[in-house]
């Protein structure tokens, strides 16, 4: 009877179980990171769900303000797009701006000349460097914000100094303007501005904070006086709450990108993703010590690693590689037999002369044979190696 032997695997190929074992710390610590991220941006959307809307009784809505300006008998009415935030202008109106850096650089143009010549009031509440220029040109935002949120009017504006200490701190503003009431001013730069029209009664408020809007903060200091004083000097109050979605018409030399579209926690939150991703490839892939050789638990022919080396070599087209270790192997085995240290074995300038002078033969094809160009093709490797065994028979010969 016949029996087949079945031959144990050679392959070095890692197993699945290999894989999943060398790999689950990282793929656990991604799962968590994404999940940590996707439970943040949840957090903060529900916490930011109304924020300055005057529909909303959350936090961060502004609610309470509206009730209170219409015990006053002022009516507030939500507007979500430039057309009729424009059209809703008028000297018995008071257009508040809730988010002004989500319009686009059209957008703000055309809503400043709306309100410019109205004759009304118009509240940018904590508008950035790029809007506030367009929106109240003549005002420049400072990059560095303000310290503290509560903040004392140290001005002759009527209405601040009735509503004293308020929480105004944040955006910090400069203005040329020299009629302007500078109020609440956090190391002499103001976070409230007023500047009157060129012409009528209208003016321009620049509030350097939300919080004097929202329902949480309604009650502290003087934020309720001052909110109700900006808001409510005329019978009508449009709350602009601009959107992304606002599809008026702003001109073509202003859209939007995809990333434009994207909150900006989202885009920092794929940031940390990709450094925490790179902090555990480096963890991973650093070294905890020198090489150590290990011992294997069969004996290999050198034969046999020769031939795997060279099929390696032929699989990858690499004949430079695998030239260089047939010159460099000839090379250390003629130093000794010559009397050049296997130091300077792969130095030419020692190496050749004293190879020369022991086959009293020509350098130049001793350097062409031993630090030469690649071969082309595999039949030049093949010559390349015969001759580089003629050449160690030869020093070797008696």
């Amino acid at each position: 009877m016949t029996t087949e032997a079945t031959l144990p695997s050679t392959s070095a190929s890692p197993t699945a179980r290999q894989v999943w074992t060398r790999t689950r710390g990282i793929a656990l610590a991604l799962v968590l990171l994404v999940a940590g991220a996707v439970v943040i941006a949840l957090l903060r959307s529900d916490a930011r769900h109304g924020e300055l809307d005057p529909r909303s009784a959350d936090p961060n809505g502004s609610r309470a303000v509206a009730e209170l300006l219409a015990d006053r008998g002022v009516d507030t009415r939500v507007v979500t797009t430039l057309d009729q935030a424009a059209a809703a202008t008028g000297e018995d109106t008071t257009l508040l701006v809730a988010v002004p850096d989500l319009l686009t650089r059209s957008q703000q143009t055309r809503l400043h000349d709306a309100f410019a010549d109205s004759g009304g009031r118009t509240v940018l509440v904590a508008p950035g460097s790029a809007s506030v220029e367009r929106l109240a040109p003549g005002v420049t935002a400072d990059p560095a914000t303000s310290l503290d949120s509560a903040l004392a009017p140290d001005c002759a504006l009527p209405a601040a100094r009735r509503a004293g200490t308020a929480e105004t701190g944040g955006v910090r503003y400069t203005t040329t303007h020299l009629g302007a009431d500078a109020c609440y001013p956090s190391e002499r730069l103001a976070t409230l501005l007023r500047l009157p029209a060129d012409q009528g009664d209208g003016d321009t408020v620049v509030l350097g904070a939300p919080d004097i809007l929202l329902n949480d903060r309604l009650d502290e200091h003087g934020n309720a006086s001052l909110a109700l004083q900006l808001l409510g000097s005329r019978p009508h109050l449009v709350w602009y709450l601009p959107s992304l979605s606002d599809t008026s018409p702003t001109g073509d030399d202003d859209e939007r990108g995809f990333f434009d579209l994207l909150p900006s926690g989202w885009l920092w939150g794929t940031l940390q993703l990709f450094i925490a991703a790179a902090l555990a490839a480096l963890w991973r892939a650093r070294r905890l010590g020198p090489l150590v050789p290990e011992k294997l638990p069969v004996a290999i022919r050198a034969s046999e690693t020769a031939e795997g080396r060279a099929r390696l070599y032929r699989k990858a087209d690499a004949r430079d590689r695998a030239a260089d270790a047939l010159r460099s192997t000839t090379r250390t085995r003629l130093a000794p037999l010559v009397g050049v240290p296997v130091t300077q074995a792969q130095t030419p300038e020692a190496l050749l002369p004293a190879l020369s002078s022991h086959l009293h033969g020509d350098g130049q094809e001793l350097h062409a044979l031993l630090f030469g160009p690649p071969p082309s093709d595999d039949a030049a490797l093949i010559a390349l190696a015969d001759r580089l065994d003629a050449l160690e028979r030869e020093v070797r010969r008696p």
